[in-house]
């Protein structure tokens, strides 16, 4: 079962959430795909951690092979080619290691070498396995990233939670596209339904399952999130109290389910929604 947590904006309590499913599956493996700004290992605390390289391929030249036809400047639709004064300039800061300069030389002239643009990091925190992606300031993209850290999909007998960049960028996409299942995180403010449908046009898009666990809910308070849920038919999964404590927990970097009794119930009980969700979704897809 591969699981996506995602939501409009940061802050929502999608790191919340993905983290203390993870912890109250019997085996799980969480992947934190927020590559710009991981925080789930905070959490985890994982010990034995190995770390590998990710590498792109970005252009070199051969001035002396180059006989400035411009072809390849032409192509770059992101500008990271300029032929000045009769010679190629790669910005490879901008490069997005697309490949399509050095196929479109006709002189040979462009070949690649290899760019690192960040890590992957695994490790161990009990019955979990974390992965992290960390892209390097300054990169133009985490898809590369992203790409590495879902081959991991997950052994046998694991759940696996993907912690997804905020927003509904390409980034998302590519955390979300082989997901059996989509949650949809919200906070109860009239903000918050904005956000919440950036993502559920998405989920909608790519024919993904999904439902919405609301978060930060106050008793007898009017919940924007809820009536637009109820609106639009999308199952409300449940929801997360605004609760002092609770949130004391969470910014200590604390998984809160492996704390207090009552929390572990809580999210056992959300992941148990999610399971029925996801059995449902298989048995009417077969």
């Amino acid at each position: 079962m591969k699981i996506a947590v995602l939501s409009g904006k940061g802050g929502t309590g999608k790191t919340l959430l993905s983290v203390n499913l993870a912890a109250v599956s019997p085996e799980s493996l969480y992947i934190d795909c927020d590559v710009e700004e991981p925080n789930g290992h905070l959490f985890f605390k994982p010990q034995d951690i190995k770390t590998e390289k990710v590498n792109v391929k970005i252009p070199q030249v051969d001035q002396e092979l180059c006989n400035g036809c411009r072809v390849c400047v032409d192509f770059c639709r992101f500008n990271a080619l300029v032929y000045v004064i009769d010679k190629l300039i790669v910005f490879n800061e901008i490069c997005h290691s697309c490949g399509g300069c050095r196929l479109l030389c006709r002189k040979k002239a462009i070949s690649e070498i290899d760019k690192e643009i960040g890590v992957v990091q695994s490790g161990k925190s009990e019955n979990v396995r974390v992965l992290t992606g960390i892209l390097k300031p300054g990169e133009p993209s985490g898809v590369p990233i992203i790409k590495k850290l879902l081959q991991d999909e997950g052994q046998e007998n694991e759940d696996v939670f993907i912690d997804c960049p905020p927003g509904s960028a390409c980034v998302v996409m590519e955390s979300i596209k082989d997901a059996d299942y989509c949650i949809l995180v919200a906070e109860p403010t009239i903000f918050g339904v904005h956000n919440l449908d950036m993502v559920y046009e998405l989920v909608r898009i790519f024919h993904i399952p999904y439902g919405v666990v609301l978060n930060k809910c106050l008793e007898e308070e009017e919940n924007p999130a809820e009536d637009y849920c109820l609106k639009n038919n999308i199952p409300i999964l449940g929801k997360i109290p605004f609760d002092i404590e609770l949130g004391r927990l969470n910014s200590n970097g604390e998984i809160v389910a492996r704390k207090q009794a009552k929390y572990r119930e809580l999210f056992q009980n959300l992941l148990n929604k999610v399971k029925k969700e996801v059995q449902h979704e298989t048995a009417s897809n077969t």
